[in-house]
């Protein structure tokens, strides 16, 4: 996500930015993502990949903190710089990480505020589907212009069919698969018509596309979950 954000994804931002919500944030996904915690296993094996024992991972979107702790407790040695714009998202990251904050540097601000790098690694999850197709674009080839040449990248989020016949069975599944997972009834209905009406959701060729564009080679889709997508990459 770059400074120059459409004002819906910022309206996103300051949803995130309330103290409740940072607090609570952790029973969202868990509820609303088949896999929550699997996708966070394999993404550690896959930015393990070629990287060096002593990686050093960026992590944009990384409020909250539960990707940067399991990638911190999977590699003790890997140090990671963490992402995001919201103030409140990143102090719930710092409770959830504890005495691993000393192998974790928090910025808050935008992928144009990351350190220039190189990085071994990086990672974005749940995160680009709040970005325009240009916004999106432009983020990745931010992303790519850190990493070392053949570093490996993981992209997961929000992607999922858009024909105007297959977009709304999708988004009662992603609805329904929350219900079954302990979200409230009304709680999922409005999770389900905010992400109809204001995310610019893409499909899974368009979001693998534009991981292409924006520099990336060797792109594999390794997590399909309903209407989630996850991809790696190497720079």
């Amino acid at each position: 996500m770059l400074r120059s954000a459409e004002p819906e994804a910022m309206d996103f931002i300051a949803a995130f930015n309330d103290p409740q919500a940072a607090a609570q944030y952790a029973e969202g996904p868990r509820r609303f993502v088949p896999g929550y915690e699997a996708l966070h296993r394999m993404t550690a094996i896959l930015l393990a990949e070629g990287s060096p024992a002593n990686a050093r991972v960026l992590v944009l979107g990384a409020g909250g903190g539960l990707e940067l702790r399991a990638l911190a407790e999977a590699h003790p040695t890997w140090s990671f710089v963490g992402i995001d714009p919201a103030r409140e998202m990143l102090k719930e990251a710092e409770r959830v990480l504890g005495s691993l904050m000393d192998r974790v540097t928090l910025v808050e601000g935008y992928i144009d505020d990351a350190p220039s790098g190189p990085f071994d690694a990086a990672a974005c999850l749940l995160t680009l589907h709040f970005l325009e197709p240009a916004e999106r674009a432009a983020t990745v080839r931010a992303i790519h212009q850190r990493l070392k040449h053949g570093a490996p990248f993981v992209a997961a989020h929000g992607s999922f069919p858009q024909a105007k016949d297959e977009r709304p069975r999708w988004l009662d599944r992603y609805e329904s698969y929350a219900v079954a997972s302990g979200a409230d009834r009304e709680q999922a209905q409005k999770a389900r018509t905010a992400v109809g009406a204001h995310l610019p959701t893409l499909s899974p060729e368009q979001d693998a596309d534009i991981l292409r564009v924006g520099g990336f080679s060797d792109v594999a889709l390794f997590f399909a979950a309903f209407t989630w997508r996850g991809w790696v990459a190497r720079a």
